[in-house]
């Protein structure tokens, strides 16, 4: 049987080495020259930088799906794992640092804070536990379930469990019944912004992200980057065969099923069974036929996920102590999100993450000579509508790094930045204005909204962070397992009715 893999993200690459190892014909065509999506390198100063995700977490995905290929995670890639998951800062006299010891982070808030918080991060800790818990087997891991379907899942004596998900509240008024301090509302807020969502309109679900930061974050040595080489290699090893520089135009359809694909130059492949793994958007505004264009609804730009604009470089810094994740919190958290989602613009007073990839625990107070850094500001999605001025880059950037300045970190002037803006990432992820990562989490439902990897055409399924299970680099993984799953239970049963779901999870028909 021959199939199509659209996109070599994580969750194309996922599917690929998925189909290869269960003897399929695999074939991948990426427009780009590099496998990897949003996990994409780019050269500062001689020296690749990762421009995308900078968190490797949740490594059970991994572990089941290098295992499923007749591997490990050990053998395939370099993980170190960091005690302390970043540093916060608001001005230059103060900061405060997570670790994945929740002891050492409550000392940490404590001293920072007071007891009265620290406490509550201990409550917060828990109850962002048991969000997890509740959610990880009947929702994470499954095929897209209704809300009934996952109440359902957790019957009569879980019906309790749901009801403290608390699918009603926003996650910003979750944490104000854990924290005083309006600094550690902002940082424990900030996990919306993982999805590309608003504290202030997410449900307080979005909470398990702390949950899942507890559990491990690594570095990789190579980068982010590695992990996408590494899953070619190996998807290579079984089998499948890549197209680099191929520009997929169209889906083609025949006997209400999906028949093949074409390319930029004209060129035409046949497929029994497609794989897409790109934005969901792409098939809903039309970019891959009117065969395709109903497979998924299309979303207004207002319900898009944030975009960005980031700067990668290779710099010389000098005063804060960076560590390899830092944010730098603007003092009106509020106002930034109104610029982005209520005033469409980029906001006046931007909160900052940087990555600082030569970083590690060790090497915190370390002068190095310079070092490579992705520095990245949330941004509206509407790089389809208008691309930002010079003027409002400028004055963008001005903000950015003067904050920077304000909490006491120097950056010296390099020749070698590369700008990303909304305009950019429309350009690489077509139909999303730029939006990073699918469509926003605002609201209870919004969750069960994402399209599911198994469509309504036969033979066609979807992969990453625009699907279920969600953005980010294991969801998206998730999203490539899910549909290879789809595909093969397809195959075995012949039936459009089927049950699907990461191992040690609750099926779903």
């Amino acid at each position: 049987m021959k199939v199509a893999v659209i996109g070599a993200g994580i969750g194309g690459l996922t599917a690929a080495l998925g189909l290869a190892t269960a003897g399929y014909d695999v074939q991948v065509f990426e427009k780009a020259a590099t496998p990897g999506g949003k996990m994409r390198k780019l050269m500062a100063g001689g020296e690749p930088v990762d421009a995308g995700p900078t968190v490797f977490t949740m490594r059970w995905v991994f572990d089941k799906i290098f295992s499923d290929a007749g591997t490990s995670l050990e053998r395939e890639l370099n993980l170190t794992p960091l005690n302390c998951l970043a540093r916060h800062a608001w001005t230059g006299d103060k900061h405060l640092d997570l670790f994945a010891s929740i002891d050492e982070t409550v000392d940490a808030i404590g001293a920072f804070s007071g007891a009265k918080d620290a406490q509550g991060y201990r409550d917060f800790c828990e109850r962002s536990r048991k969000v997890y818990e509740t959610l990880e087997q009947p929702f994470i891991r499954s095929t897209q379930p209704t809300p009934v379907q996952l109440s359902l899942s957790r019957g009569i004596s879980g019906l309790g469990d749901m009801w403290a998900l608390s699918p009603f509240s926003t996650l910003w008024s979750a944490l104000g019944q854990h924290f005083q301090d309006q600094r550690l509302r902002q940082l424990f807020g900030r996990y919306a912004t993982y999805c590309g969502s608003s504290p202030y309109q997410c449900p307080a679900t979005l909470m398990l992200v702390a949950h899942v930061e507890q559990q491990g974050v690594w570095t990789v040595d190579g980068g982010m980057h590695q992990v996408a080489k590494v899953f070619k290699t190996l998807a290579e090893t079984k089998g499948a065969r890549f197209h680099f520089d191929a520009d997929v135009t169209e889906i083609e359809t025949a006997n209400s099923r999906v028949s093949g694909l074409k390319l930029a130059n004209g060129e035409r492949f046949a497929a029994d069974a497609i794989v897409f793994n790109g934005d969901a958007q792409a098939l809903a505004t039309g970019l891959l036929g009117r065969a395709v264009a109903k497979t998924v609804p299309r979303i207004k730009p207002s319900a898009r996920s944030l975009s960005a604009v980031t700067w990668t470089m290779n710099s010389k810094t000098s005063g804060f102590p960076l560590m390899r994740h830092n944010v730098f919190f603007s003092s009106d958290y509020k106002s930034e999100f109104d610029d982005i989602e209520q005033r469409r613009r980029l906001p006046e007073n931007p909160t900052i993450y940087i990555c600082a990839q030569d970083r590690t625990d060790h090497n915190a107070n370390a002068a190095l000579d310079r070092e490579r850094l992705l520095i990245l500001v949330n941004a509206p999605a509407l790089g389809d509508e208008r691309a930002f001025t010079e003027p409002e880059i400028a004055a963008c950037e001005a903000k950015t790094f003067a904050h920077l300045r304000h909490c006491g970190l120097e950056i010296a002037a390099s020749d070698t930045v590369t700008l990303t803006t909304p305009r950019e990432f429309n350009q690489l992820f077509p139909a999303t204005g730029g939006a990073l990562y699918g469509q926003a989490s605002h609201g209870w439902t919004a969750s069960f909204a994402r399209p599911a990897g198994q469509t309504k055409i036969p033979g066609l399924y979807l992969a990453g962070g625009s699907v279920h299970p969600g953005p980010g680099v294991p969801m998206a993984a998730l999203s490539g397992w899910l549909a290879a799953a789809a595909l093969m239970a397809d195959q075995t049963s012949g039936s459009r009715l089927r049950r699907v779901v990461m191992p040690g999870g609750t099926s779903t028909a």
